[in-house]
């Protein structure tokens, strides 16, 4: 057993495979955030006393994120979750009536959503990128992201203005190449924006290049980072920070809250702090820098993403072995998402309630539809066989 495993009491008496819904939070993390609590009450929560320890826990956190993203810490914003770090700065870049957003037809509904109302509002136009298409080609990943910036590039047009993609596709488990995604907007003549939902890929995959490469890279802590929900973060570019007005503006937008009569037109900070907005939970920064920590001490980023794919691959082969199941993604995957159907068209809700009732818990999707299994560092090649074993009971007995 993995010592990071260990230290997960959900993981004591389930067979879990929902990493990219919520990683299991480890005690010293919870730990962490109790004994932040304590400080903050300790210190007062409202005194001259508590600023500088709360001003250090978020400056920590930051440079704990930015090295993790290979940027700079003033080029980190702290938010809730993916959708506000999305959210926040996509409302406020300097969009025109007629300008277009070419958005993957594999992203979240939160995002796709938040788009089509901007678009509403501004007179926009939305344009669509199958990516969909591409977990079905059984080719070498190469050649596949030879086709993805192929397609890409014959969806772009001349008042395209940003591109919203993921870095892991939350429904088939495929990673995008975005650091040359990027490269190859910059050599567009009108630059577009790139927005980059990273709910997948922060704490499960290397991501220096590609979250420093986009204009915004949105993550969480509460998924393969295995932190507390509602604290997650992103990564703004310097020409965001530069060009993109807030929309939410709170205290911790302002550089001088006290000031903002005299000084109207420069009312915001010129870093991350531009797209903070007010009070939030700061015990929660003690809980994901523990959890990210206790991560970093049980292996390598290098070394984490080898395991995921062995354990992800494994699984794969079985099911692309079976006469019962079919894989989305038609090559091995390089993550830690497997999604699958069954091949006689059961209910991929009515599976997953079956395999849940044994304390196995996997998730049923939608578009496609379909089950998807996550596999993290914890998990164990004994839970792997006891998921296939069930998968194998309930199709031939069902």
């Amino acid at each position: 057993m993995s010592s990071l495993r260990a230290t997960m009491s959900a993981l004591s008496n389930k067979h879990y495979f929902n990493y990219g819904g919520q990683g299991p939070l480890p005690s010293p993390s919870l730990k962490a955030m109790k004994a932040s609590w304590e400080k903050v009450q300790e210190l007062g929560p409202f005194t001259l006393n508590v600023w500088p320890y709360l001003a250090n826990e978020i400056q920590q956190t930051k440079i704990k994120l930015a090295k993790i993203c290979g940027v700079r810490p003033e080029r980190i914003s702290l938010t809730e979750n993916v959708t506000s770090g999305c959210i926040l700065p996509l409302w406020g870049l300097p969009f025109e009536a007629g300008d277009r957003i070419l958005i993957s037809n594999c992203e979240h509904p939160g995002i796709v959503a938040a788009c089509m109302e901007l678009a509403r509002r501004l007179g926009l136009e939305i344009d669509t990128l199958d990516l969909e298409v591409f977990a079905s080609l059984c080719k070498k990943p190469d050649e596949i992201n030879d086709e993805l910036l192929e397609s890409l590039e014959k969806s772009i047009k001349p008042k395209t203005k940003l591109i919203v993609i993921s870095h892991i596709l939350w429904n088939t488990g495929q990673v995008i190449p975005i650091e040359a995604i990027a490269m190859s907007l910059n050599q567009k003549p009108q630059k577009p924006y790139l927005l980059v939902d990273g709910a997948q890929s922060f704490g499960q995959i290397p991501l220096k290049r590609s979250a420093a490469s986009a204009d915004i890279y949105a993550f969480t802590g509460h998924k393969w980072a295995c932190g507390p929900e509602g604290l997650g973060g992103v990564v703004l570019s310097e020409r965001i920070l530069n060009e993109a007005s807030p929309t939410f503006i709170g205290w911790r937008t302002l550089k001088n809250e006290n000031l903002i009569q005299e000084d109207i037109g420069n009312l915001f900070h010129n870093d991350g702090r531009r797209f903070e907005i007010a009070t939030s939970c700061i015990p929660l920064l003690a809980g994901l820098r523990s959890s990210l920590d206790l991560i970093e001490e049980e292996c390598s980023e290098e070394v984490r993403i080898q395991q995921i794919c062995l354990l992800s691959n494994q699984f794969w082969e079985y099911i692309n072995d079976s006469d019962c199941f079919s894989t989305i993604l038609k090559i091995r995957p390089n993550s830690g998402l497997v999604s699958f159907t069954s091949k006689d068209n059961k209910s991929p809700a009515k599976l997953t309630s079956l395999l849940g009732k044994k304390k196995i818990w996997i998730r049923s999707l939608e578009s496609p539809l379909c089950m998807r299994a996550c596999f993290h560092i914890t998990t164990t090649a004994q839970e792997i066989e006891k998921l296939i074993e069930c998968l194998t009971r309930y199709t031939n007995h069902s």
